[in-house]
């Protein structure tokens, strides 16, 4: 994967726990065009290890002086959102990967429904410039837990205007996905993005009431849960690579120096796919790309996110 070597030149604390990085090319150059929804890897380097997390584009796409991107300090970080906040200065280099778009808006939706929780606001950003630039029918509906939660919303109310609609939790304001995806004229998609429990309602909203899946996207960037170490065996290579407690496997294999692809490093996009051999124990799947099916049938892991309960696990690679 093509990476991009960038400058922090700005750093803001924009909400509760979340900072806002902008970053330019460390040549001074124009960054790569890139369309609203995409993200970035960003690479952190910590002493002898690396960890690449993926972060939505905020800044308008029409803008290639800089990127920008915002970070939130996760509770028992492994290390990812800890270090952008805790060791990246204004003049820290980074190393970024070009710009990927797997929640891009459809190009044939007649209408566009945006839902954000908390930090889930981040790739509407770059979204709403594209929608406002084409004249698009849209509606963004964000909801946070308080004011002190509520990130980049008064710049969404300057640019958005009435097409934005607020649920400050703290004021008893939640938002109903049944009420939202309900009577929407034909041609509508919506697209979501939050936490775990705001994606799958809207997602079982969305089925219960008819729409097409093709009508439905979603994105939400997981971070690998933690658990016993565990072995992998390379049926190909023949080597083996150990996992630790609190690094994922595509983390283990990149250390050892084995070439995995990846886009999103979230569960989401599938592009990370590889095949199970065997294993003496139990996959744990962690993944939005499987289904339940390919999950029972046991041959199939997403080494970003998911895992094992085994002493071993056996890879096609």
């Amino acid at each position: 994967m093509s990476h991009l070597n960038v400058i922090v030149s700005a750093i803001a604390d924009v909400a509760e726990g979340i900072r806002h990085f902008t970053l330019v090319d460390a040549a001074g150059r124009e960054l790569p065009g890139f369309s609203g929804g995409s993200h970035v890897v960003v690479s952190m380097r910590a002493g002898a290890r690396t960890y690449r997390n993926a972060y939505s584009l905020l800044s308008p796409p029409s803008d290639r002086s800089n990127y920008q991107i915002a970070v939130r300090l996760q509770e028992n970080s492994r290390g990812g959102s800890r270090f952008m906040h805790e060791q990246v200065q204004v003049g820290t280099a980074l190393e970024i990967a070009w710009p990927v778009n797997l929640f891009a808006i459809s190009r044939v939706g007649r209408k566009h429904i945006l839902v954000a929780g908390g930090i889930g606001i981040t790739p509407f950003m770059s979204q709403a410039h594209d929608l406002l630039r084409t004249g698009a029918n849209f509606e963004l509906h964000y909801a946070f837990r308080s004011p002190r939660h509520a990130a980049f919303v008064d710049e969404l109310r300057r640019l958005l205007g009435p097409r934005l609609k607020c649920y400050d939790q703290s004021q008893g304001q939640l938002l109903d996905p049944a009420a939202l995806l309900s009577h929407q004229p034909l041609g509508t998609h919506v697209y979501v993005c939050g936490p775990g429990g705001m994606v799958d309602a809207v997602l079982d909203t969305a089925a219960r009431l008819g729409w097409p899946d093709a009508h439905v996207h979603h994105e939400e960037f997981l971070a690998p849960p933690v658990g016993e170490p565990f072995a992998i065996r390379l049926a190909q290579s023949q080597r083996v690579v150990e996992v630790g407690a609190e690094e994922s496997m595509l983390e283990a294999m990149e250390a050892a120096g084995v070439d995995v692809p990846y886009l999103c490093r979230g569960g989401a996009c599938g592009r990370c796919e590889l095949e199970v051999l065997a294993t003496d124990g139990v996959l744990e799947h962690h993944d939005h790309y499987l289904s339940e099916d390919e999950r029972r049938a046991g041959n199939k892991i997403m080494p970003c996110v998911s895992r094992a309960k085994c002493t071993f696990i056996e890879l096609n690679l």
